[in-house]
């Protein structure tokens, strides 16, 4: 199905600029920004400019497919709407009208419990996956709770994030003295503090046919004790560079947890992707899903549901023509061999993806 878009936004920046212009300065800054020096930020970028491509040719790549599969369900990309806290603050609908796009774009969505709006009306609002993602606030009583509303409301896997100890100083937020409504209502972070490996274990236990992501992994030692938990999928995360200052880029950290996992849990990855030759480079290394959060949420705010299937539909076409360039028909053909390290051309920042905004366009 077409988004109806096509004229209005023919590039992915486009989808940048729009939003921008939408979006009050402190949620924009919300938006865009990281941790103090924003140094993990960047480098979720530099990690990612950091690779080059190794093509082939005279392949046969007359059809190009860059479907995927979650849950057993065939799905259009093998990217996930990534869980932002505060969708309200994008566009009026939430996570609803979130919901509807990635329904309409084939693709998964994972809601943050950072929302104001019922569970059973975010998984009407739109037919795709759905996973439930989780601050802890509660004991483990309370975040067994958690799950079984959201698998009755029809989730159907539940991420758990692990990388939220200690809130970080953000400081664009803090130098604008935006005081961040979600924020201000929550209550219950030392829970979060002392959330850990025994914690998940108990509640795991309780629920053992649910499918469990811990988001925030870093560290092959970490994922490979993820893995002894039995958990669905490691989700190699660093909170979009907006939790510890100075860490790796999402990307980097990515060979060493595909090794410790070795096959035995699926892996998903965020962090600073934008483009259609990011989400194949994450892929070629070994990520079976790639989450945008950043992206998704420019479309939001730049056109609601219909911006969202239109950024789906510019990052497949993406997707494909690097994929056809490479010489490979499916995700399942890439491999490392396709990939080289390079010297980056551009100056790692949030929006470096998109090199055209800092002439104009």
């Amino acid at each position: 199905m077409a988004s109806g878009l096509e004229g209005e936004f023919q590039v992915l920046h486009e989808f940048v600029t729009s939003a921008k212009r939408k979006l009050a300065v402190e949620y924009w800054d919300y938006l865009v920004g990281g941790t103090e020096t924003e140094t993990s930020l960047r480098r979720n970028r530099l990690a990612l400019d950091s690779i080059a491509f190794r093509p082939r040719v005279l392949n046969d790549v007359t059809r190009i497919d860059p479907s995927s599969t979650i849950f057993g369900r065939k799905i259009a990309l093998p990217v996930m709407l990534a869980p932002i806290g505060s969708l309200e603050s994008f566009d009026p609908g939430g996570g609803v009208t979130v919901a509807r796009g990635a329904g309409a774009a084939n693709v998964p969505m994972l809601i943050s419990s950072v929302t104001t709006l019922r569970l059973e009306d975010i998984v009407a609002g739109g037919g795709g996956p759905k996973i439930y993602q989780l601050y802890v606030r509660g004991d483990d009583d309370w975040v067994s709770d958690r799950v079984s509303q959201a698998m009755d409301a029809g989730y159907d896997a539940f991420c758990i994030t692990v990388d939220t100890q200690v809130y970080s100083r953000r400081e664009r937020d803090i130098a604008r003295r935006f005081v961040k409504s979600w924020r201000t209502a929550a209550t219950g972070h030392d829970w979060q503090a002392g959330f850990a490996w025994k914690n998940f274990a108990a509640v795991r236990k309780r629920h053992p046919s649910v499918k469990f992501l811990l988001k925030g992994i870093a560290t092959h030692e970490d994922a490979t004790r993820a893995v002894e938990e039995g958990v669905f999928a490691v989700y190699v995360s660093n909170h979009g560079g907006r939790q510890l200052d100075h860490g790796r880029g999402s990307i980097e950290v990515l060979p060493e947890v595909v090794k410790a996992v070795a096959g035995r849990a699926h892996v998903a990855i965020d962090g600073g992707f934008c483009r259609g030759s990011d989400v194949v480079k994450a892929i070629a290394l070994g990520a079976d899903w790639v989450g945008l959060g950043r992206l998704f949420c420019y479309a939001l705010a730049a056109r609601g549901a219909a911006g969202i299937e239109r950024m789906a539909e510019l990052l497949g076409e993406e997707m494909r023509e690097v994929m056809g360039l490479l010489g490979v028909s499916t995700l399942a053909e890439l491999g490392p061999q396709h990939l080289h390290p390079a010297i980056p051309t551009n100056l790692p920042h949030v929006h470096s993806a998109f090199p055209l905004l800092a002439e104009g366009y």
